[in-house]
């Protein structure tokens, strides 16, 4: 064979196993379209303790949802596609029932006057709850269905109601909602830090002092204690920000005097540094504190 038709060979040869390549790869390629139940990841932190909820959101299409599409007294896996799943980064309580931290698989039993929600240690049951084990329950708890002012298309879990501690997560799709409470540990947690980090801590820092003297202040606790943090936050290194607490706790405690005296301070840092918000948030303080006087 001459050398020319060597070449010709080998390019040949080589063209057709490319082409080979790319028709095989055209063959596996699949065509990507838009899910008609798209997956959605929802966190929340609350308190110190963050939930997560996964799950996939059907949409009505005018159809009649509960009743019909999702029947009454049937167990749902809260959503479509895979199960619904929940997850807690420490335990919780939830209407009542301890829950240790992990995740669970979320199915709820709509009725017209209940919903039973059902916490259940399967996260893989997708469609097949049929063949859900009641054993592997961690939690039920009833949930009260409500009425929803607008029709809402696509099925829709979401935090709602939010407190330093709390929360509702809340279910809703077309005009049905339903929701629970979930409660979080925040004061056990917050004064395990506290007692470490500040009342055992001989090098405790200014920021520490200043956080242990707002959480007191927030929750209502021993405000003599929150001033004597906030003093020694203050005694150093005065911030505006810290002075304004200080006020504050001083205004609580009927100190009306060293109030005033501490949000003329707190006033002057703030001017100083073109912080708009915390010298209005002053000088209302301070004309406050002053009314009791001119009376």
């Amino acid at each position: 064979m001459t050398t020319s038709l060597v070449k010709t060979s080998r390019t040949l040869g080589a063209t057709l196993v490319l082409g080979s390549l790319l028709l095989s790869g055209r063959a596996e390629a699949q065509i990507t379209t838009p899910q008609p139940s798209p997956l959605s990841t929802v966190t929340q932190r609350v308190g110190l303790t963050d939930i997560t909820i996964t799950y996939s959101r059907p949409s009505a299409k005018g159809r009649t949802v509960f009743g019909t599409v999702v029947p009454f007294g049937k167990r749902w896996r809260t959503g479509a596609n895979a199960t619904t799943k929940i997850k807690f980064s420490d335990d919780v309580t939830i209407e009542g029932k301890k829950v240790p931290a992990g995740e669970y698989g979320l199915y709820t039993i709509p009725n017209k006057p209940e919903w039973m929600v059902v916490l259940n240690k399967s996260t893989k049951q997708g469609a097949d709850v049929d063949g859900f084990k009641d054993d592997q329950d961690v939690a039920r708890f009833p949930a009260k269905p409500y009425k929803l002012g607008n029709k809402v298309e696509t099925f829709t879990v979401n935090f709602a109601d939010l407190t330093p501690a709390t929360t509702n997560v809340d279910m809703q799709w077309e005009l049905t909602g339903a929701k629970f409470k979930v409660t979080t540990e925040v004061d056990a947690k917050v004064q395990a830090q506290i007692e470490e980090k500040v009342v055992k801590n001989a090098n405790a820092t200014a920021n520490d002092y200043a956080a242990a003297a707002v959480y007191y202040y927030d929750n209502n606790k021993d405000l003599k204690q929150a001033l004597t943090w906030i003093q020694k936050a203050n005694a150093t290194d005065p911030k505006f920000w810290n002075l304004h607490t200080q006020a504050k706790i001083q205004m609580k405690l009927k100190d009306f005097k060293g109030a005033v005296a501490s949000a003329e301070q707190s006033r002057k840092l703030a001017l100083e540094a073109k912080n708009a918000e915390y010298v209005k948030m002053n000088e209302d303080l301070i004309a406050g504190n002053k009314a009791p006087a001119a009376k």
